[in-house]
């Protein structure tokens, strides 16, 4: 059975704690990895590898990230030790690093599937990205810990997501690998009060926070979300902000507008004490494209707006 709080006694907790208390409290976070989002030092400027061109070899991907100022790659599930390989070369040759890694099956192959195969599929999936984010130096495997279905229910995803990750948890700590959590269009997890007792209810340091700033923008904002998760974050992906993105500019004045407010979004961040990877989840381009996405981020960084007044 999943061990859960009642609502009563989940807001009662965080009243007497504070909204970062119910592991925070407990001492829990002292794992390097668990620890390594919040050391002390500036935002970390990443990418996606489906960002860049995907006519280049690994290596000249690498070569192109570290040009435009890029200081870590972030891949997908590395299926073949060829793949790790040549992850693992370009990544000395280049001195670019490999902070996480996307897994990739969780889509395919649901965590919270009626059919138990299917589940099978995907932890072995999930497992092969730990080992490969253990093996490239990186610290934490992004995860969508399940989709609700027509077929199957808001109630079950929760209660067999936690299930399937609590059976990875050992795995977790061998490898010293964070099991990060994303928001993503799965219909699960819809507020940031419900995504940070999740996290809590795992009372682990190995279950964290993947919190994608654009994944939010249609059910709430991004600002609250961070400051409600807090120190729960472990990573944080950036989106729609890039060079062609139609979503219009924050516009306090008009509440219609679905744009996000980049300022308040920074300093959410500064507030909670964030000063991990940032790593942008955007389209595929050019170089000058990359360069530009690289410079709206640094725009980001400092505390402006990344796509204009």
């Amino acid at each position: 059975m999943t061990k859960s709080l009642n609502r009563r006694q989940f807001f009662q907790h965080s009243s007497s704690m504070g909204l970062g208390g119910i592991i925070l409290g407990t001492g829990l976070l002292k794992s390097p990895a668990a620890l390594a989002s919040n050391a002390n030092g500036p935002l970390k400027k990443a990418a996606c590898i489906g960002v860049l061109p995907k006519d280049l070899s690994i290596l000249e991907r690498f070569k192109l990230a570290k040009s435009a100022g890029f200081e870590s790659i972030e891949p997908n599930t590395l299926e073949t030790p060829e793949e790790v390989k040549q992850y693992k070369e370009a990544s000395r040759a280049t001195g670019v690093g490999i902070h996480s890694i996307m897994n990739s099956g969780h889509w395919k192959y649901p965590l919270t599937d009626n059919d138990p195969e299917v589940v099978k599929q995907c932890i072995e999936g999930i497992k092969t990205s730990m080992r490969n984010a253990h093996e490239l130096g990186a610290n934490a495997v992004l995860l969508v810990p399940g989709i609700v279905t027509a077929d199957v229910r808001y109630g079950e995803v929760y209660e067999r997501s936690q299930e399937q990750i609590r059976k990875l948890l050992p795995l977790a700590k061998e490898l010293n690998v964070v099991i990060a959590i994303e928001n993503v269009g799965n219909r699960f997890l819809l507020s940031p009060l419900e995504f940070a007792r999740y996290v809590d209810e795992f009372e682990s340091p190995y279950v964290r926070a993947y919190f994608d700033i654009g994944n939010v923008t249609s059910i709430g904002f991004p600002q609250d979300w961070i400051r409600t998760l807090d120190r729960r974050l472990m990573k944080i992906h950036i989106k729609k902000f890039q060079p062609g993105d139609e979503t219009p500019a924050f516009n306090p004045k008009d509440r219609r507008t679905r744009g996000i407010d980049w300022l308040d979004v920074r300093k959410a961040l500064s507030d909670v004490g964030y000063t991990g990877w940032v790593t942008a989840e955007v389209r595929s381009g050019d170089e000058a494209y990359i360069k530009e996405v690289s410079a709206r981020m640094d725009k980001f960084f400092e505390g402006e707006n990344p796509v204009g007044a």
